[in-house]
């Protein structure tokens, strides 16, 4: 381990200068203060409050109007939440909270307006500390998500990721259990013991191995089994990070950094490995995903996409007007979100996502193996369900009926409106009063039309009634753990499905729109695309039981726990453009990455093919006259963002900044709202999986410049690449004529993703080494 680093700080496998004297602003102490506060007022946050300081703050909490900046009209949900918490009504602590629950929704978003409305940080820490003591914990943790997010002067200030605050909706219940009992004292005697064991046993095997090589199978360990990978790779059930060595793309980055390991010196770390086959057999063929569909990252996109574009956020009030923030958006992340789905199904020989219909069984069950902070496992679905055997059948209407409705608007051709406005639903820019009223979100011109229809079917299929005191759990309650089902894109396809009868009935490009005079992509090089799985430290200290520890009245963060898990990765990749242009001129460069065949093997025609195209990367560039060469790297998408730091080092580097020890960079956390950059290719195949890139270049306009950096923010005008005011996904958002769509400033490059099995040597006679584990593949990656 200690040569790995040491290889590792020699080669410097990025080019970056220190993280202390990057050339950008740095925060002062009163910044600091805040982010201490955030980072501690959710440590633990199912346990009991106990910082002195907050806990009497809190207690000190008056609810006084003259203390909040809100519209008038705007304070019914926070009069309401304050209300039923006078009568001792809320929703109790240790109640499971579905943010799609009605009921729920109303008490998250009062409390929410506590915050977000509070006229300064004083108040808005007040009542932080005041919600800690006796809200519930999911309604309070989603509602101050949402008001750092989105307060115009919490810029840079961050909370830990959801996977962090609550591990349970990402990792699996066996792993919520022994982490919620895990002990440092008696696990470390436990592994003194492990060790000995193991020795005895690698060095049994060893001989064994030399005597009847062609006879694995009688290799035996006590209590092991198939799902437990990491016993055959050396790494014990519980066990010590390696030299404090907390696995990610980037620790290189910061164990080159003398002060990083001073920080971290004194924390006591253990992991426990966690899988994604749940420890259960497969439930059906769709469990081979579950790699991807539980993926922790995934799952935590679609929470802050969805937070940071919440339907019933008002854009002006909000701020939220300059980026476009409507339903085309939406739309756009949902069918982002879909064909990324499906060209990991076609890694594994899967067609086409399933249609849903509401009265038609569902083949394909599935079982979460989730439990919630309040220890109530999560709902499962059997094999061939039946959704109309069960559920709120009120909901199910209404959902049926805005279905039927929208199916009118869209085959009449035109909306009308409350005051007898028509509006043309044939016109390309009416995307957005169609997204509007699908997403429901409360720009929509027909508010009492759409804004509920969403909800309604979520609580349908979540089999709840937001009338009932107790909500059991599901994962179609909340964003954060509704991807991980298969059902969640067969639905959602049904929302992309009204888009597409949309599309219909909008004219094709035509080849003048499409075509810039003067330029020709003349060739595109493509590095070598290689996916493999490697191994993650994500941080659930929140999940650890026993006292906390002060010092003087100072909090210590001494201990740390991480559970270890495999996910798809890719190395980085590059694009080598020659692009020939007749004079200077400003461009907007798009690459979009498709499948070439279905599971069949059969070609797939590029106006069938369109929607499965995803969007990897947009920028802007000067062309100048002639040929140009121009480099692209994988790691600079503007969407995507590398591993980020877990919740410990984070207050780690905080506390060494409000101490005077560190300058702390306003960007040092990239934006929690950024796809993972090693999600960006599908898995491929050992032998190549054919897939296609598509490029196209078009004019650059500058109306919708953003200069400001908003890497670090969850802003909406950094979250979407703000060059221009083409359509998201242009020229693939429409119908395609093939007559009329090829021009030469377009670009179709054949690759294949080849797969790497960084593991497999562990499941053979192939490493002579058994027992210990091989660190060398984050060198060779």
């Amino acid at each position: 381990m200690k040569v790995y680093i040491v290889l590792l700080a020699i080669l410097g496998l990025a080019a970056v200068k220190g993280i202390e004297n990057r050339e950008t602003k740095h925060v002062d102490k009163d910044f600091l203060a805040k982010q201490k506060f955030l980072l501690e007022i959710v440590y633990r946050i199912e346990d009991p409050l106990v910082f002195d300081e907050y806990i009497k703050l809190g207690q000190s909490f008056e609810f006084n109007t003259d203390d909040y900046n809100f519209p008038q009209y705007d304070s019914e949900f926070m009069e309401k939440y304050y209300k039923a918490y006078n009568y001792g009504i809320t929703l109790p602590k240790r109640e499971f909270f579905g943010a799609l629950n009605y009921d729920h929704f109303e008490e998250m978003y009062g409390l929410f307006q506590f915050f977000y409305y509070a006229k300064n940080w004083e108040i808005f820490q007040r009542n932080v500390c005041w919600a800690r003591l006796y809200a519930n914990e999911g309604i309070f943790a989603q509602a101050l998500t949402l008001a750092i997010m989105h307060r115009d002067d919490f810029k840079g200030l961050v909370l830990p990721a959801i996977y962090e605050i609550f591990p349970q909706y990402f990792f699996n219940s066996k792993f919520i259990y022994e982490a919620e009992k895990f002990d440092f004292d008696v696990w470390s005697n436990y592994i003194m013991y492990e060790k000995q064991y193991k020795d005895f046993l690698y060095k049994d095997y060893a001989k064994y191995f030399k005597e009847y090589k062609n006879h694995y199978n009688y290799f035996y360990t006590k209590d092991w089994k198939m799902w437990q990978w990491w016993k055959l790779m050396g790494l014990a059930e519980y066990g010590y990070p390696e030299e404090r060595f907390i696995m990610r793309d980037n620790s290189h980055l910061f164990l080159k950094d003398s002060k990083y390991a001073d920080m971290m010196k004194d924390v006591k770390m253990f992991y426990m490995p966690v899988d994604y086959t749940r420890d259960i057999y497969f439930y059906n063929k769709e469990s081979e995903l579950s790699y991807f569909t539980e993926d922790v990252e995934w799952n935590a996109f679609w929470y802050y996409f969805n937070l940071q574009y919440a339907p019933f956020m008002n854009s002006e009030m909000f701020a939220l007007n300059k980026a476009r923030r409507g339903g085309e958006y939406f739309y756009f992340v949902i069918r982002q979100k879909l064909a990324r789905y499906y060209l990991e199904r076609l890694s594994h020989g899967f067609g086409e996502i399933p249609e849903f219909y509401f009265f038609k069984e569902i083949k394909h069950g599935y079982d979460p193996q989730l439990i919630s902070y309040n220890g109530v496992g999560y709902s499962y679905r059997k094999n061939y369900y039946e959704f109309e055997s069960y559920g709120n059948f009120e909901y199910l209407y209404k959902v049926l009926g805005f279905f039927k409705r929208i199916d009118n608007i869209l085959n009449q051709g035109y909306f009308v409106l409350s005051d007898g406005t028509k509006l043309d639903m044939r016109k390309p820019e009416a995307i957005e009063y169609l997204g509007d009223i699908m997403q429901g979100n409360v720009e929509s011109y027909d508010k009492y039309f759409a804004t509920f229809w969403y909800m309604y079917a979520h609580m349908y299929f979540g089999n709840v009634d937001h009338k009932s005191d107790h909500v059991y759990p599901h994962v179609f309650l909340n964003y954060e753990t509704m991807a991980r089902d298969p059902f969640f894109y067969m639905f959602y396809k049904t929302i992309t499905n009204v888009f597409n009868e949309f599309y219909g009935h909008i004219k094709p490009y035509s080849y003048k729109e499409l075509y810039l005079p003067g330029v020709t992509i003349e060739n595109v090089q493509i590095s070598d695309l290689v996916t493999y799985f490697d191994l993650v430290d994500f941080d659930v200290t929140n999940l650890l039981n026993g006292k906390t520890t002060f010092m003087d009245g100072t909090f210590v963060w001494n201990q740390t726990l991480l559970a270890r898990q495999g996910r798809l990765n890719h190395k980085n990749f590059k694009f080598d453009f020659t692009i020939k242009s007749d004079k200077h001129q400003k461009v907007v460069i798009r690459a979009f990455l498709g499948p070439k065949y279905d599971e069949f093997g059969r070609v797939i025609s590029l106006k069938a093919n369109r929607h499965n195209f995803i969007a990897i990367d947009s920028f802007y560039y000067e062309l100048n006259a002639g040929v140009n060469h121009i480099q692209r790297s994988s790691k600079e998408f503007y969407w995507t963002a590398d591993d980020r730091l877990t919740y410990t080092e984070l207050y780690k580097y905080v506390m060494s900044a409000y101490n005077g020890d560190f300058k702390y960079p306003i960007d040092f956390i990239e934006s929690r709202c950024r796809f993972p950059d090693r999600l960006i290719i599908p898995k491929g195949w050992a032998k190549g999986m054919p897939m296609q890139f598509f490029f196209f270049v078009y004019p650059y306009t500058a109306s919708y410049e953003s200069t400001e950096d908003y890497s670090y923010t969850c802003s909406g005008e950094y979250f979407i690449n703000n060059i221009n005011e083409m359509a998201f996904g242009f020229p693939l958002d429409r119908e395609i004529n093939e007559y009329e769509f090829f021009v030469p400033n377009m670009y179709f490059k054949d690759v294949k993703i080849y797969h790497k099995d960084n593991f497999d040597k562990y499941y053979g006679n192939k490493y002579d080494k058994f027992g210990a584990f091989d660190y060398n593949y984050y060198y060779n990656y």
